[in-house]
């Protein structure tokens, strides 16, 4: 455990993941739980984003439910070649988070536009500009997408009570919808009141609660929370899992790996040419220890014929990616 966290930081760092209220002074409702103060829960809030241990408070977004197509996306870039690739695949809006990773296929970034074939042709676009094929891996099946590490126990890595996974089908947004929306996109200031300042003008509050919860309940916010920075948390043993599992034996192992406490996202996804992998997750650990633990399991069910790590070398972005609301 972090040693340079208070126990009723690591208390704070939980709920904090959980989802804010939908009221007027959520923190001093999560004070309440935390039998604190409204201005303890504040100041030790800031404190934890100013040391970057909570990276912000925002609504986490379902981009599935708002319409958009997504994929992972690899390439083998060479050493030369990568500043120059960074630089451009970075400044695509549709670009939340981008990795070097330890293996021939050394980058790895997650894109979202507006259609399938924008996605398509903006991989067309960076291979015609760089001579390299970029491989796009899109989603067949969610397991498990729910990133909450779990700061207060030594022994485990993520919050357990695992959220369902989220609906792929489109949302059809109102006006109004879409400016609650747009008013959230810049996350939430630390403050008694803060949906106060993401309130459309002339809605009322109790109105501003209602279209929240309508857009939780349709699955497009799946929560108003807290997004930590898990390295800093002493989660620094992190690595992508691609296994090779036979059609038959794919939703058994997906859920396997769902249910496991050091597994944050998994899906089945397509394969190219070269690459059988089809199973895909992410893993934590605060040691490697535990990830080998989980890995080791997962090999007694006989389910996974083949399969590669990819451990982080370097976090390239990490950002939310920016919608058009309005």
């Amino acid at each position: 455990m972090n040693a340079e966290l208070t126990d009723f930081q690591r208390q704070l760092c939980n709920r904090l993941q959980r989802g804010l209220p939908l009221c007027s002074q959520p923190y001093a409702e999560i004070a309440r739980e935390l039998d604190s103060s409204e201005r303890d829960v504040l100041e030790q809030t800031n404190e934890l984003k100013a040391a970057g241990i909570i990276r912000r408070v925002a609504a986490v977004l379902n981009h599935r439910a708002l319409g958009y197509s997504s994929t992972l996306v690899t390439a083998h870039v060479p050493q030369e070649q990568l500043p120059l690739v960074t630089e451009a695949v970075n400044a695509l809006a549709g670009v939340s988070h981008n990795y070097l990773r330890q293996h021939r296929f050394n980058m790895w970034f997650t894109l979202q536009e507006e259609s399938s074939a924008q996605v398509r042709a903006t991989l067309r676009n960076l291979q015609t500009r760089f001579g390299i094929d970029f491989h796009s891996l899109p989603v067949t099946k969610i397991f498990k997408l729910d990133v909450r590490f779990d700061v207060e126990s030594d022994d485990d890595v993520l919050l357990q009570d695992v959220e369902r996974a989220p609906k792929g089908e489109p949302v059809k947004l109102t006006e109004v919808h879409r400016q609650v929306l747009a008013g959230l996109q810049g996350g939430l200031a630390v403050t008694s009141r803060p949906f106060e300042k993401v309130r459309p003008e002339g809605m009322s509050e109790s109105d501003l609660f209602a279209r929240l919860t309508e857009l939780i309940d349709r699955d497009v916010i799946r929560r108003i929370a807290g997004v930590l920075n898990h390295h800093k948390l002493g989660f620094t043993a992190n690595v992508m899992f691609a296994g090779q599992v036979d059609p038959e034996h794919v939703v058994e192992a997906g859920r396997w790996l769902a249910h496991s406490g050091t597994v944050s996202h998994c899906y089945e996804r397509a394969v190219f040419e070269g690459w059988p992998y089809n199973l895909f997750a992410m893993l934590h650990g605060r040691t490697m220890a535990q990830i080998q633990h989980t890995l080791d399991n997962l090999a007694a069910t006989g389910h996974v014929r083949s399969f590669e790590l990819l451990p982080t070398q370097a976090e390239l972005k990490k950002q939310p990616v920016r919608h058009n609301f309005l």
